[in-house]
């Protein structure tokens, strides 16, 4: 199927087919082909389902089906994802904003829905997608988003023009493991981090271990290594009252918050929609 559909098939047809093959490269084969195709045809996925199933092929179907048999992420063939109904610009250079960290998103619109933050503090913002999504919640407040990846500081600034919050989000090189990285950012009401937690020998799907960057998922031979020097420095950046939420993986929950609770935060777990930990949030005692 690398070759692309047979021709003189649908597009009904050629769905069916591609699907049974990229079956062995992908969970959601069906809904991948399916975006695949709605991207050839320049129309939507509704679309490709309700108005074009007996069309012909489109000539463009095959190139992003190749793309995608090679493990390539669809996010990356499109060149966009979705995150807390947003629509995001995504390239290589950044990893692709997935739907269990709306867990630290939701976690913080209900731990400040009596004192809206006015300052937020994304480390290591990637495509920007926690705290554009943030900035979407409270249209009052302002951030910063710091990256050490000028690639990544690219994406997350055409991202906050496009969804039109250039004017409240400053995306700026940083990195938390060089002295002085916040010595002129102040104090914040809400910090959000996805830092890199994957062990570096951690058994990776391909359509992860090839194409995302490996900066933004690698942390050491516990996966631990972000967290001790990161976690350490958040009560000097947190306003009175102030929380930190910090993504975390499946099984570190205990760990990273033994690190927290070495920096005298308080803890607070939460589990994503499966159930799975997925995120700490931290605050100083007697902050408010």
């Amino acid at each position: 199927m690398s070759e692309g559909p047979e021709p003189g098939l649908t597009i009904a047809q050629a769905l069916r087919e591609a699907a049974a093959q990229l079956g062995t490269a992908s969970s959601t084969a069906r809904l991948d082909v399916e975006l695949l195709m709605a991207a050839a045809l320049g129309v939507s996925r509704s679309d490709v389902l309700l108005r074009h199933m007996n069309q012909p092929v489109p000539n463009g179907f095959g190139a992003l089906l190749a793309r995608r048999m090679r493990h390539e992420p669809v996010a990356y063939i499109l060149g966009r994802a979705e995150f807390y109904g947003l629509d995001f610009t995504v390239t290589p250079d950044v990893l692709i904003p997935r739907g269990d960290s709306e867990t630290l998103v939701d976690a913080a619109r209900d731990a400040l829905a009596a004192r809206p933050p006015l300052r937020i503090l994304d480390c290591g913002t990637g495509s920007g997608a926690l705290l554009l999504a943030a900035l979407s919640i409270w249209p009052h407040a302002r951030g910063f988003g710091i990256d050490r990846s000028d690639g990544a500081l690219a994406v997350a600034r055409a991202n906050a023009a496009a969804l039109g919050m250039a004017d409240r989000a400053e995306m700026r090189s940083g990195d938390w493991d060089s002295p002085g990285w916040s010595d002129d950012l102040g104090r914040f009401d809400l910090i959000l981090a996805n830092p890199p937690y994957v062990e570096d020998d951690a058994a990776l799907e391909a359509v992860v271990r090839d194409h995302e960057p490996a900066g933004a998922l690698f942390a050491g031979p516990q996966g631990l290594d972000a967290y001790r020097v990161l976690i350490p420095q958040l009560p000097g950046l947190l306003a009175p009252g102030g929380i930190a939420l910090v993504e975390i993986g499946s099984r570190q929950d205990e760990a990273v918050g033994a690190i927290a609770h070495d920096c005298g935060l308080t803890v607070m777990l939460h589990r994503d929609l499966g159930g799975r930990p997925r995120a700490l949030q931290l605050h100083r005692p007697g902050s408010g």
